[in-house]
């Protein structure tokens, strides 16, 4: 063996992989990296606590390219994978908090993430 820890799995809820995968390319190596991190149990550096979610459990990346603002957030709170919630382009030019409609789509996917957590432990 390598000594290297292994990979927790990637699991995208929703639409989150396709939004990514709608992102400029150097987002998407930024996203794809900090994800990689996350697998390994790290956490990136441009990794932030997303407020609201009780703790550190919900973690959001922000990443400008060419004067747009991407954003994708995912969550380590359940054992054995990294849950990615949700990959959104940012649209308002003012202020930096997440749009409410963002923050709900977030909440019902982390529902979503915990009930497949719970049946993947079964």
């Amino acid at each position: 063996m390598s000594g290297q820890p292994s990979l927790k799995p990637v699991t995208w809820i929703g639409t989150s992989l396709k939004d990514l995968r709608s992102f400029p390319e150097p987002v998407q190596d930024l996203i794809g990296y900090a994800l990689y991190v996350a697998q390994r149990g790290g956490k990136h550096q441009d990794a932030k606590v997303l407020s609201g979610f009780g703790g550190a459990g919900v973690l959001e990346l922000i990443k400008d390219h060419r004067g747009d603002t991407f954003r994708a957030v995912y969550t380590l709170r359940y054992a054995g994978s990294v849950y990615v919630l949700h990959a959104f382009q940012k649209k308002s030019k003012t202020g930096r908090q997440t749009p409410l409609h963002d923050i709900a789509l977030i909440k019902q996917r982390l529902r979503e993430a915990e009930r497949t957590a719970r049946e993947r432990s079964l």
